[in-house]
């Protein structure tokens, strides 16, 4: 697809739009053009402002006066590409013409701007936002509300990254290394990660900061040994100042790599909440996306946390997955619902692109019209009934009916980390591979980035230069705080 830009700055928000309607395409953008080579969008921004979409037999302008406002400008661009692209698929989108990964984080703002009903009136008639999803999203928001209240200008959230999969799942665009890859770098990089857990520590002491959760995540966690597991847990305890933390979760994720040993070193050390991700109960489409274990594997590993002392799971569910079909999500679902877990997080599969899905160009339907939506309005009907609530949502490019991610919880087992780190409602401290430390800058909504390097052998080799980074982690508080 070919997106030409006449004398406008909006280039972005267009092209996300029409990925939104086609995922597979490559996108490429022109700004200096002699003919228009289809098929094409063109999007003008001189006298008036108009959009013309030619696909195939389907060639159609409309257009709009100007406002002299910018961004009102740019919606009504967005909203005559959106009504062309609707006509040309004859159908909606039940995101109307957003695009952004945070919906709720905007809906919010809107809301604290004036009135939930006039926050309500724009998502409806302005962003063209489904009854539906504007629905869950006034649900959702009220969720976060709630546990945004208990940041503090001082708050922060410690993330640490574990880059280790048994495997790699075929969806997956993760930094994150096979076992058969990458064991030879694990014990180092454990060695060399307490080692930046303590020092990151030393400078949260030193600021005064205060830690309101630890999340580990990855890759999956429990591909370490039950002692690096200790080893790593236990360095978090012995060096932060614990006494202010709501939470502190464990993404244990691949049932195949769960073992009783593990979970008990992880239960000692004060982690109040983990992840068993199943993704689906389907062992066929288990096979096909990469994984090397059985949906009996998930159950089993279920009851062991629960023997154990567990009383805080969640179970990842992907709606959307090549070869999965409605009545066999339906099937997962409802075995999951069975198990009774505190949170399930409906993910919508996305065409991520360094995901084998992508580079190997394997089939799949992600497109406008799937069997995904049904999905989604099974497992929004179904959670509710269940006594489940929506306490966080997020969006991506090329998703499945570009729908959303949503996390479903019981009333007061939310994960806290999942909604300040989405809100980007305060600073977030960083350890490991992958990891980026993002300091909250309160004058303004920018948030400041420190990277790690990406993978494990980079980060052994060359850690004593990713540790002088730290440094910009004091340099930021001393402007804010005076410290």
């Amino acid at each position: 697809m070919n997106l030409y830009i006449d004398s406008h700055t909006f280039h972005y928000e267009m092209e996300n739009l029409i990925r939104a309607f086609f995922p597979y395409d490559k996108i490429t953008v022109t700004k200096e053009y002699e003919l228009l080579n289809e098929p094409f969008v063109l999007t003008s921004y001189k006298d008036v402002i108009s959009v013309t979409v030619c696909v195939d037999s389907f060639n159609k302008t409309l257009s709009a006066d100007k406002t002299d406002v910018h961004s009102k400008d740019e919606l009504i661009m967005a909203q005559l590409l959106y009504k062309l692209m609707c006509e040309l698929f004859d159908t909606t989108l039940p995101w109307g013409v957003l695009t952004g990964v945070r919906p709720i984080k905007l809906l919010r703002r809107l809301i604290d701007a004036s009135t939930v009903d006039k926050a309500t009136k724009y998502f409806k008639d302005e962003l063209m936002v489904s009854d539906e999803k504007l629905n869950l999203a006034l649900i959702t928001e009220k969720s976060e509300r709630n546990i945004l209240s208990l940041s503090e200008k001082k708050s922060f959230s410690l993330y640490i990254s574990i880059p280790f999969c048994p495997t790699r799942c075929n969806y997956c665009s993760f930094v994150s290394q096979s076992i058969e890859k990458a064991k030879h770098l694990i014990g180092d990089y454990v060695t060399l990660l307490c080692k930046e857990i303590k020092l990151t520590a030393q400078i949260a002491n030193e600021l005064g900061l205060k830690l309101e959760t630890v999340y580990m995540g990855g890759g999956t966690p429990t591909t370490l040994s039950a002692q690096q597991m200790d080893l790593v847990l236990s360095t978090v305890n012995d060096n932060f100042d614990m006494s202010t933390c709501r939470e502190f979760t464990v993404e244990a994720g691949r049932p195949d790599t769960i073992t009783k040993e593990k979970l008990l070193a992880i239960k000692r050390n004060n982690v109040t909440r983990i992840s068993i991700n199943p993704q689906t109960l389907n062992d066929e489409v288990l096979s096909v996306i990469g994984r090397r274990h059985s949906a009996q594997d998930t159950i089993d590993a279920f009851y062991q946390a629960r023997e154990c002392g567990f009383d805080n799971i969640n179970m990842d569910l992907i709606a959307g997955l090549k070869s999965d079909t409605l009545d066999s999500f339906k099937s997962t679902l409802d075995r999951i619902l069975q198990l009774s877990p505190e949170s399930i997080t409906v993910h919508t599969l996305a065409l991520k692109r360094s995901s084998t899905l992508n580079t190997d160009n394997i089939d799949i339907n992600i497109g406008i019209k799937n069997d995904t939506t049904d999905m989604l309005e099974y497992s929004e009907r179904m959670l509710l009934a269940n006594d489940f609530i929506p306490y966080y949502l997020y969006r991506q490019s090329r998703m499945a009916g570009n729908l959303e991610n949503v996390g479903w919880s019981k009333p007061g087992f939310e994960s806290l980390y999942n909604v300040y780190v989405m809100d980007e409602t305060h600073t977030i401290l960083a350890c490991g591979a992958g990891g980026v430390t993002k300091l909250k800058d309160y004058n303004s909504d920018k948030l400041e980035r420190i990277f790690n390097f990406k993978y494990p052998y980079e980060y052994n080799t060359r850690f004593d230069e990713l540790m002088n980074r730290k440094d910009g982690i004091k340099l930021f508080y001393k402007e804010f705080f005076d410290i």
